[in-house]
């Protein structure tokens, strides 16, 4: 009997010393940030990802699975509210207990403004967020009214056809009948309080204004992770969290962030290599998102096809664009994967243009360390051939 109550102890104090050393439970919102916190916690553990394959962040709706591992979760890594909004909410109840880690307030990042104006008018945008952006007056585009959640006609492109967001009202915003709710009561707390679906009509009278009224969050342009330079800010953000959550794992923490830091510098000297042939030449993006990348590799869109990405425009808009293609030498239109690419199709026709694509999430690639690098290579690869194409 006493064998067996020492055995018994021994078992115990092994099962607490395995649960001290566990790897802390890490959940990350979009697949360029996974990217980098996986490549941060290499050999000591894998984050949790959100916004999965060719969806986006702008339309995206929770899973009950991805709200049961927010509850479990130690960290959260995100963008912040004015990328995904249908985080804040789910970030500040579900996961309550966990550090958030919002990546737009990190110390040091570059911060450019929304493009304003209507999509090819030329304004002055060298007021960047106060960020010490002489250099980037690349801006010719239109008012970015990113994040207006009260349309989502566009979620139907996006891999979200099981979304039906008419039937979305504040009272039953958990529904999600895909979803299978009925047995997550934490999944209300997901539950897009903040989007009024129920009215898809206004559409276009709301996007084509260029004051950024829906952008509540801030002014500034969220898609910070695609300057390499951002990126490195965000690891050294990424690695004093994860080491401070978890401190036994502090050193593989540093090793791992100093390696992808100089990772990150050959990745800018290439793509600058990559695109260097065809900077100066005109394209226009689905919608624009693409101002880092734009400011850090000296190349400029030269407008949008949509104010939104939750928007579709209208006919009268689509002429437009048609009509400026040819005014303004546009040698390439890009679409992303992550909406409906006929639309790219319907501006070019009867243009001169080519056409590609531009994935600023990474739809098609493996989660994972390389998805990062692999995503502004091929961006890089994908501007340089499509450009050279319409030349």
């Amino acid at each position: 009997m006493r064998l067996m109550k020492i055995f018994l102890s021994a078992s115990m104090l092994g099962g607490t010393a395995i649960a001290a050393q566990a790897e802390p439970n890490v959940v990350v919102s979009i697949k360029p940030v996974h990217s980098l916190v996986a490549s941060v916690m290499q050999g000591v553990g894998t984050p949790e990802l959100i916004v999965e394959g060719a969806a986006s962040p702008h339309t995206y709706a929770l899973k009950p699975s991805q709200a049961a591992n927010l509850e479990q979760a130690d960290l959260v890594f995100w963008v912040g509210p004015g990328l995904e909004a249908f985080l804040e909410k789910p970030v500040g109840t579900i996961a309550a207990g966990a550090k958030s880690v919002e990546l737009a307030d990190t110390p040091g990042l570059i911060k450019i403004d929304f493009r304003e104006g209507g999509a090819f008018e030329g304004h002055d945008h060298d007021h960047h967020a106060g960020h010490d952006h002489d250099d980037h007056d690349h801006a010719k585009a239109e008012a970015h009214d990113d994040h207006d959640h009260d349309d989502h006609d566009h979620a139907k492109a996006e891999a979200h056809d099981d979304h039906d967001h008419d039937d979305h009202d504040h009272a039953k915003a958990e529904a999600h009948d895909d979803h299978d709710h009925d047995d997550h009561d934490h999944a209300k707390a997901k539950a897009h309080d903040d989007h009024d679906h129920g009215d898809h009509d206004k559409d276009h009278a709301h996007a084509e204004e260029a004051g950024h009224d829906d952008h509540a969050h801030g002014s500034f342009d969220p898609h910070i992770w695609l300057d390499p330079e951002n990126a490195k800010v965000l690891v050294v953000e990424i690695e004093a969290a994860l080491s401070a959550a978890d401190p036994d794992n502090a050193a593989k923490y540093s090793e791992n962030a100093a390696a992808l830091s100089a990772q990150l510098d050959g990745l800018t000297t290439e793509i600058s290599q990559i695109l260097e042939p065809v900077q100066g030449k005109g394209f226009i993006v689905f919608h624009d998102a693409y101002r880092y990348f734009e400011n850090r590799f000296g190349v400029a869109a030269a407008g949008s096809i949509t104010v939104s990405p939750e928007v579709l425009p209208g006919a009268e808009r689509l002429r437009e664009i048609q009509a400026k293609i040819g005014e303004l030498g546009t040698t390439c239109v890009f679409s992303e994967p992550q909406f409906e690419p006929r639309l790219v199709a319907t501006v070019t026709e009867g243009t001169e243009a080519a056409s590609g694509v531009l994935d600023p999430l990474g739809a098609n690639l493996e989660d994972g360390p390389e998805l990062y690098p692999t995503l502004l290579h091929n961006m890089a690869t994908s501007m340089r051939d499509c450009l050279s194409e319409g030349s």
